[in-house]
């Protein structure tokens, strides 16, 4: 078998920081002790163990304060007192190295996700302080996202796509994270991983979730564990890996982090609630925290010294960080007459303290040597990424058989149920108004018909966050890859549901009128899908996205001319006639069924005397002047102006996310 992380010749001298950035320079380590043998590395790579650079984490007097926003009753109660600030992490200071497992401990509330957050460069550029985070002596100066680049972080929850299977999830994560290497390359990377995560057996297998049977609990995890190992970082970074998980799907995975941080000499920091015995033995040091201070740095047998010193006992029934949790306010208060007494780990150096005047000057520094190794490269990289997004996409809509189907059948099922209704319309006074009738409801239906992908769209929202937050790939490249995928999609929903309802209701028989009223019934659901877009970029979950999108429906709907004549609506409600959805489809389906027929009779009076000419139908709608094709640009232009809004607050969100 082939290696999975390729080993890099040092040069003598070079710069570690250096060799941190590349994704290939990270061997295969030697085969792990666990008891586990599964998710050991292949022994053909075990010859590698010792050509790893070795790294050394420092995180020197990090503190981290949150700044409250005051809600309206305190402000109104109390205008003179402003809402005090939090101190989430008070001067906390560790060094981690490679090959070992550091564990975050402490009561709830005490900053344990926020710390490995701040390390893995998940905070706002104004919350990150880069001389207190240092790798190998030389210290984060550019901006969390330096961190994000190094770190690995496996978040709490599992956000993954349901209906990809391990193996493909994984291709995809080294797609959009290894662009340098070859196809080959990469899967042979992949397959490693597997093997090593314990995998092999359901890489075929869906990963699943709540809806969709899959893969158990404990495998989901690995596989979020390999999506975030695939560019082989040497630090990394998990938040509670064992919640939710039996005992023994816990204790698999720490067993795997023991065996991938001495086979590879990787760096692990993890945070986690009371483990048991069994997995205790896999920890090499342990960080409790309390109250956001360090109040015990260093191994558990100098935690029970610790323990011993301030006079307590250890029941027999408890281990020594059960018990510290216990008597966790003995143990702050003590924390700096205990300062003297440390592990070997305790007495290194940490890197020297910079002004902040030093540390600006050095991130401008930084700043300037990004610019200048900006090249061509970002163009064949988006190109590349709209491609892995689109294979991406065409596989999630082919198997999400509940949109699938349900766009099918509802079209073809809406069209021929509508078409029933009015069958071969008569061309006279009623046949005019029935047509209007028609075209009104058949507009409702569109633009209402594309609710249902907002649960998927907001499944998808997570996964989004995570990837583009991590660098996998950029927002606008989502938007592309999306805007291709669907277009082709419901293209053929809209043929599906045009071909019964034009031709058995009797509408104009021409086939170039036929062609464009076909045109229009797409752009009408490019528009719909748009707007669900937009709205599920801003709603939190389905019911509020559901509601909201009715609401802005139901007022397009309103105001598009067919309920209230435009000279009737008030002049403060007028702009939504301009913005509305329903006007311009509805003014075009309208145009391109009468333009041709001007100067058809529709009603005589006696004596043969024409009452209502197709002319007449057109000037009661305010439509002297063919603008089928103004309306097409304007319905495009809605179209792109929603995906254009969406683009940008997911973008938005994206640079501030913590997944």
């Amino acid at each position: 078998m082939a290696a999975c992380f390729h080993p890099k010749p040092t040069i003598n001298g070079e710069d570690d920081s250096v060799i941190l950035f590349s994704t290939s320079s990270s061997p295969q380590g030697s085969t792990s002790p666990s008891s586990s043998s599964y998710h050991s590395p292949p022994p053909s790579l075990s010859s590698h163990h010792h050509s790893r650079t070795s790294h050394k984490l420092t995180v020197r007097n990090l503190s981290y304060t949150i700044h409250l926003k005051g809600s309206i009753p305190d402000s109104f109660f109390h205008l003179a007192q402003k809402p005090k600030p939090v101190e989430v992490l008070k001067s906390v200071s560790f060094v981690a190295r490679s090959s070992e497992i550091i564990a975050i401990l402490g009561p709830s509330g005490t900053g344990k996700s926020s710390l490995l957050r701040i390390i893995s460069g998940r905070v706002n550029d104004k919350d990150f302080d880069p001389c207190s985070i240092s790798i190998d002596d030389h210290l984060m100066m550019r901006s969390p996202d330096q961190l994000r680049k190094i770190c690995g972080f496996v978040a709490q929850e599992d956000n993954l796509l349901p209906l990809l299977t391990v193996r493909e999830t994984l291709i995809f994560s080294a797609k959009f994270r290894l662009k340098e290497m070859s196809s080959k390359e990469k899967e042979e990377r992949v397959e490693c991983l597997m093997q090593e995560l314990g995998l092999l057996h359901v890489a075929d297998s869906f990963v699943g979730d709540e809806e969709n049977r899959g893969i158990s609990g404990g495998e989901r995890k690995r596989v979020s564990i390999g999506v975030d190992m695939i560019h082989d970082p040497p630090i990394l970074l998990l938040d509670e890996p064992t919640s939710g998980l039996d005992s023994s799907s816990a204790l698999q995975v720490i067993e795997l982090l023991a065996s991938m941080a001495k086979a590879r000499g990787r760096t692990v920091l993890l945070s986690i609630h009371q483990p048991s015995y069994r997995i205790l033995r896999y920890i090499s040091k342990f960080l409790l925290l309390s109250r956001g201070s360090v109040v015990h740095n260093g191994s558990l047998e100098l935690l029970e010294e610790n323990i011993q010193r301030l006079g307590f006992q250890i029941p027999t029934q408890l281990n020594a960080l059960e018990f510290a949790m216990e008597i966790m306010p003995a143990l702050e208060a003590s924390t700096p007459k205990l300062a003297v007494v440390k592990d070997k780990d305790s007495y290194e150096s940490y890197p020297q303290v910079w002004s902040d005047e030093e540390c600006n000057r050095i991130q401008q520094r930084d700043h300037d040597d990004d610019d200048e190794r900006m090249g061509n490269f970002w163009f064949f990289s988006n190109l590349l990424e709209i491609m892995f997004l689109c294979s991406r996409f065409w596989k999630i809509i082919y198997r999400t058989k509940q949109l699938f189907l349900a766009r099918t059948m509802q079209a073809i099922v809406g069209g021929l149920g509508l078409a029933s209704v009015y069958v071969k319309v008569r061309k006279d006074e009623e046949g005019v108004a029935e047509r209007l009738g028609l075209f009104a409801f058949s507009l409702s239906f569109l633009l209402s018909s594309t609710v249902e992908a907002l649960p998927i769209y907001l499944q998808e929202r997570r996964v989004l966050m995570k990837e583009a937050s991590r660098g996998a790939y950029k927002i606008s490249s989502y938007m592309i890859a999306n805007t291709i995928v669907f277009m082709p999609f419901l293209f053929a929903v809209s043929i599906l549901f045009a071909v019964p309802v034009y031709w058995i209701v009797g509408l104009n028989p021409s086939i170039s009128a036929f062609a464009f009223f076909t045109f229009v019934v797409w752009l009408i659901i490019l528009m719909a899908s748009s707007l669900v877009l937009f709205l599920s970029a801003i709603s939190p979950d389905f019911i509020s996205g559901n509601s909201l999108i009715c609401t802005v429906l139901g007022s397009f709907f309103l105001f598009s001319g067919y309920f209230i004549p435009k000279d009737n609506i008030p002049k403060y409600w007028l702009f939504m006639y301009y913005v509305s959805l329903y006007r311009y489809p509805l003014d075009t389906l309208l145009t391109n069924e009468y333009w041709s027929l001007r100067n058809e009779c529709f009603s005589w009076r006696l004596g043969n005397m024409c009452i209502l000419s197709g002319n007449d139908v057109l000037k009661s709608r305010g439509l002297e002047k063919d603008t089928r094709w103004i309306n097409v640009g304007i319905m495009f232009g809605f179209f792109l102006f929603y995906r254009v809004l969406c683009w940008i607050i997911l973008a938005r969100k994206a640079s501030t996310t913590t997944i």
